[in-house]
Protein backbone atom coordinates (compact mmCIF):
# COMPACT_ATOMS: atom_id res chain seq x y z
CA UNK A 1 0.00 0.00 0.00
CA UNK A 2 1.16 3.53 -0.69
CA UNK A 3 0.15 7.14 -0.09
CA UNK A 4 -0.08 9.89 -2.70
CA UNK A 5 0.55 13.48 -1.66
CA UNK A 6 0.05 16.33 -4.12
CA UNK A 7 1.00 20.00 -4.02
CA UNK A 8 -0.50 22.79 -6.09
CA UNK A 9 -0.29 26.56 -6.12
CA UNK A 10 -3.86 27.19 -7.26
CA UNK A 11 -3.55 30.98 -7.53
CA UNK A 12 -6.90 31.54 -5.72
CA UNK A 13 -9.19 28.75 -4.54
CA UNK A 14 -12.23 30.88 -5.37
CA UNK A 15 -11.12 31.38 -8.97
CA UNK A 16 -10.04 27.77 -9.42
CA UNK A 17 -12.60 25.89 -7.31
CA UNK A 18 -13.99 23.80 -10.19
CA UNK A 19 -10.44 22.92 -11.32
CA UNK A 20 -9.57 21.90 -7.78
CA UNK A 21 -12.63 19.68 -7.48
CA UNK A 22 -11.90 18.07 -10.84
CA UNK A 23 -8.32 17.36 -9.85
CA UNK A 24 -9.37 15.78 -6.55
CA UNK A 25 -12.02 13.58 -8.17
CA UNK A 26 -9.67 12.35 -10.90
CA UNK A 27 -6.43 12.02 -8.94
CA UNK A 28 -7.80 11.17 -5.46
CA UNK A 29 -4.64 12.04 -3.50
CA UNK A 30 -4.48 11.08 0.15
CA UNK A 31 -3.27 14.60 0.90
CA UNK A 32 -3.24 17.83 -1.11
CA UNK A 33 -1.12 20.87 -0.24
CA UNK A 34 -2.46 24.15 -1.59
CA UNK A 35 -0.67 27.50 -1.87
CA UNK A 36 -1.99 30.96 -2.68
CA UNK A 37 -5.50 30.18 -1.51
CA UNK A 38 -5.94 33.98 -1.40
CA UNK A 39 -8.57 34.27 1.29
CA UNK A 40 -9.05 34.37 5.04
CA UNK A 41 -11.35 31.34 4.89
CA UNK A 42 -11.53 28.21 2.78
CA UNK A 43 -14.78 27.24 1.01
CA UNK A 44 -15.97 23.66 1.20
CA UNK A 45 -14.01 21.92 -1.51
CA UNK A 46 -14.93 18.27 -1.03
CA UNK A 47 -16.80 16.35 1.65
CA UNK A 48 -14.20 13.60 1.21
CA UNK A 49 -11.42 15.77 2.64
CA UNK A 50 -10.66 17.37 5.99
CA UNK A 51 -9.10 20.81 5.70
CA UNK A 52 -6.56 22.71 7.79
CA UNK A 53 -5.49 26.13 6.57
CA UNK A 54 -3.84 29.43 7.34
CA UNK A 55 -5.52 32.14 5.32
CA UNK A 56 -4.88 35.78 4.56
CA UNK A 57 -7.04 38.38 2.90
CA UNK A 58 -6.31 38.74 -0.84
CA UNK A 59 -2.78 37.31 -0.72
CA UNK A 60 -0.83 34.16 0.13
CA UNK A 61 -2.51 31.46 2.24
CA UNK A 62 -1.77 27.74 2.59
CA UNK A 63 -4.02 24.74 3.17
CA UNK A 64 -3.74 20.99 3.63
CA UNK A 65 -6.60 18.71 2.56
CA UNK A 66 -6.47 15.16 3.90
CA UNK A 67 -8.71 12.13 3.59
CA UNK A 68 -8.19 11.55 7.31
CA UNK A 69 -8.14 14.24 10.02
CA UNK A 70 -4.76 15.86 10.68
CA UNK A 71 -3.41 17.53 13.79
CA UNK A 72 -2.12 21.09 13.31
CA UNK A 73 1.31 21.69 14.85
CA UNK A 74 2.28 25.15 13.54
CA UNK A 75 0.47 27.71 11.40
CA UNK A 76 3.32 30.19 11.34
CA UNK A 77 7.03 29.74 10.73
CA UNK A 78 8.81 30.31 14.05
CA UNK A 79 11.37 33.04 14.47
CA UNK A 80 9.49 36.27 13.77
CA UNK A 81 6.39 37.10 15.79
CA UNK A 82 5.74 40.16 13.60
CA UNK A 83 5.50 38.14 10.38
CA UNK A 84 1.79 37.98 9.51
CA UNK A 85 2.11 36.50 6.03
CA UNK A 86 0.33 33.14 5.67
CA UNK A 87 3.07 30.99 4.18
CA UNK A 88 3.64 28.02 6.50
CA UNK A 89 1.57 25.10 7.72
CA UNK A 90 2.88 22.10 9.65
CA UNK A 91 0.69 19.14 10.62
CA UNK A 92 1.01 15.61 11.97
CA UNK A 93 -0.23 12.90 9.59
CA UNK A 94 0.37 9.14 9.75
CA UNK A 95 3.35 9.69 12.08
CA UNK A 96 4.93 12.06 9.55
CA UNK A 97 5.32 15.80 9.90
CA UNK A 98 3.88 17.34 6.74
CA UNK A 99 5.06 20.88 5.98
CA UNK A 100 3.35 23.01 3.33
CA UNK A 101 5.16 26.20 2.33
CA UNK A 102 4.61 29.17 0.07
CA UNK A 103 8.09 30.65 0.11
CA UNK A 104 8.38 34.38 -0.65
CA UNK A 105 9.06 35.41 -4.23
CA UNK A 106 11.70 37.96 -3.28
CA UNK A 107 11.50 40.27 -6.28
CA UNK A 108 12.71 42.88 -6.96
CA UNK A 109 16.13 41.80 -5.72
CA UNK A 110 17.13 45.35 -4.74
CA UNK A 111 14.24 45.69 -2.28
CA UNK A 112 13.23 44.60 1.20
CA UNK A 113 11.27 41.75 -0.41
CA UNK A 114 14.54 39.99 -1.18
CA UNK A 115 15.77 40.46 2.38
CA UNK A 116 12.49 39.05 3.65
CA UNK A 117 13.02 35.96 1.49
CA UNK A 118 16.53 35.46 2.86
CA UNK A 119 15.34 35.89 6.46
CA UNK A 120 12.42 33.53 5.85
CA UNK A 121 14.80 30.90 4.51
CA UNK A 122 17.08 31.29 7.52
CA UNK A 123 14.14 30.71 9.85
CA UNK A 124 13.00 27.77 7.75
CA UNK A 125 16.42 26.12 7.84
CA UNK A 126 16.49 26.53 11.62
CA UNK A 127 13.09 24.85 11.93
CA UNK A 128 14.13 21.92 9.73
CA UNK A 129 17.33 21.51 11.74
CA UNK A 130 15.19 21.28 14.89
CA UNK A 131 13.05 18.55 13.36
CA UNK A 132 16.12 16.67 12.20
CA UNK A 133 17.68 16.95 15.65
CA UNK A 134 14.49 15.55 17.20
CA UNK A 135 14.55 12.65 14.69
CA UNK A 136 11.07 13.54 13.43
CA UNK A 137 10.40 12.23 9.90
CA UNK A 138 9.11 15.00 7.67
CA UNK A 139 8.07 15.84 4.14
CA UNK A 140 8.04 19.38 2.73
CA UNK A 141 5.97 20.38 -0.26
CA UNK A 142 4.90 23.58 -1.88
CA UNK A 143 5.82 26.56 -3.99
CA UNK A 144 9.44 27.24 -3.06
CA UNK A 145 9.92 30.08 -5.56
CA UNK A 146 13.41 28.63 -6.05
CA UNK A 147 14.93 27.25 -9.26
CA UNK A 148 17.46 24.61 -8.10
CA UNK A 149 19.74 24.50 -11.16
CA UNK A 150 20.16 25.50 -14.82
CA UNK A 151 18.09 22.66 -16.25
CA UNK A 152 15.11 23.78 -14.14
CA UNK A 153 14.55 26.94 -16.22
CA UNK A 154 14.26 27.75 -19.91
CA UNK A 155 16.99 30.44 -19.90
CA UNK A 156 19.42 30.37 -16.94
CA UNK A 157 21.10 33.65 -17.87
CA UNK A 158 17.82 35.55 -17.65
CA UNK A 159 16.78 33.92 -14.38
CA UNK A 160 20.08 34.53 -12.59
CA UNK A 161 19.02 38.18 -12.36
CA UNK A 162 15.80 37.09 -10.66
CA UNK A 163 15.19 36.31 -6.98
CA UNK A 164 14.07 32.80 -7.95
CA UNK A 165 17.55 31.90 -9.19
CA UNK A 166 19.76 34.42 -7.47
CA UNK A 167 23.03 32.74 -6.35
CA UNK A 168 22.33 33.57 -2.71
CA UNK A 169 18.91 31.90 -2.91
CA UNK A 170 20.29 28.80 -4.64
CA UNK A 171 22.92 28.58 -1.91
CA UNK A 172 20.15 28.58 0.73
CA UNK A 173 18.35 25.79 -1.14
CA UNK A 174 21.53 23.73 -1.10
CA UNK A 175 21.84 24.38 2.63
CA UNK A 176 18.42 22.81 3.02
CA UNK A 177 19.45 19.77 1.00
CA UNK A 178 22.63 19.55 3.05
CA UNK A 179 20.50 18.82 6.10
CA UNK A 180 20.10 15.40 4.53
CA UNK A 181 17.00 16.12 2.47
CA UNK A 182 16.22 14.81 -1.00
CA UNK A 183 14.61 16.55 -3.98
CA UNK A 184 12.03 13.82 -4.61
CA UNK A 185 11.37 14.67 -8.26
CA UNK A 186 15.03 14.36 -9.20
CA UNK A 187 15.21 10.85 -7.76
CA UNK A 188 13.02 9.69 -10.65
CA UNK A 189 13.55 12.25 -13.41
CA UNK A 190 16.79 13.90 -14.48
CA UNK A 191 15.47 15.40 -17.71
CA UNK A 192 15.74 19.16 -18.36
CA UNK A 193 12.79 21.31 -19.42
CA UNK A 194 10.45 19.67 -16.93
CA UNK A 195 8.60 22.53 -15.28
CA UNK A 196 5.83 23.33 -12.79
CA UNK A 197 5.22 27.02 -13.61
CA UNK A 198 4.61 28.90 -16.86
CA UNK A 199 3.87 32.61 -16.86
CA UNK A 200 0.59 33.83 -18.36
CA UNK A 201 2.49 36.20 -20.67
CA UNK A 202 4.35 35.84 -23.98
CA UNK A 203 3.03 32.40 -24.83
CA UNK A 204 5.11 30.78 -22.08
CA UNK A 205 2.85 27.72 -21.76
CA UNK A 206 2.61 26.67 -25.45
CA UNK A 207 6.32 27.43 -25.93
CA UNK A 208 7.25 25.53 -22.74
CA UNK A 209 9.14 28.52 -21.37
CA UNK A 210 8.74 27.47 -17.76
CA UNK A 211 10.57 26.89 -14.50
CA UNK A 212 10.55 24.16 -11.87
CA UNK A 213 9.85 25.92 -8.57
CA UNK A 214 7.34 23.57 -6.90
CA UNK A 215 9.06 20.80 -4.99
CA UNK A 216 8.81 17.95 -2.54
CA UNK A 217 11.77 17.48 -0.19
CA UNK A 218 11.99 14.43 2.07
CA UNK A 219 13.92 13.63 5.24
CA UNK A 220 16.02 10.44 5.13
CA UNK A 221 13.43 8.02 6.50
CA UNK A 222 10.82 9.33 4.06
CA UNK A 223 13.33 9.22 1.20
CA UNK A 224 13.69 5.49 1.88
CA UNK A 225 9.92 5.17 1.31
CA UNK A 226 9.80 7.05 -2.01
CA UNK A 227 8.02 5.22 -4.83
CA UNK A 228 7.58 7.99 -7.39
CA UNK A 229 7.32 11.74 -7.94
CA UNK A 230 5.68 13.24 -11.01
CA UNK A 231 4.48 16.55 -12.42
CA UNK A 232 0.90 16.58 -13.70
CA UNK A 233 0.88 19.14 -16.53
CA UNK A 234 -2.77 18.55 -17.45
CA UNK A 235 -4.38 21.28 -15.26
CA UNK A 236 -2.13 23.96 -16.77
CA UNK A 237 -3.86 23.37 -20.10
CA UNK A 238 -7.39 23.89 -18.76
CA UNK A 239 -9.39 27.07 -19.36
CA UNK A 240 -8.44 29.93 -16.98
CA UNK A 241 -5.81 27.79 -15.24
CA UNK A 242 -3.42 28.50 -12.41
CA UNK A 243 0.03 29.41 -13.70
CA UNK A 244 1.34 26.45 -11.66
CA UNK A 245 0.55 22.77 -12.13
CA UNK A 246 0.46 20.01 -9.48
CA UNK A 247 3.38 17.88 -8.40
CA UNK A 248 2.63 14.46 -6.84
CA UNK A 249 4.81 12.28 -4.63
CA UNK A 250 4.09 8.65 -3.74
CA UNK A 251 5.51 6.96 -0.66
CA UNK A 252 5.13 3.49 0.76
CA UNK A 253 3.05 2.93 3.86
Amino acid sequence: MSYRIASWNVNSVKARLSHLQTFLSKTIPDVLFLQEIKGETLPEISVEYHAVYKGQKTYNGVAILSRIPVSPILQNLPGDDLDEQARYLEVEWQNIRLINIYLPNGNPVETEKFNYKINWLNRFIKRLDELRGARIPFLIGGDFNIIPEDKDCYDPEIWKKDALYHPEIVKKFRSILNLGLTDAFRVFNSAPETYTFWDYQAGAWPRNRGVRIDHFLTSPTITDRLINCTIDKTPRGWDTPSDHTPIIVEISE
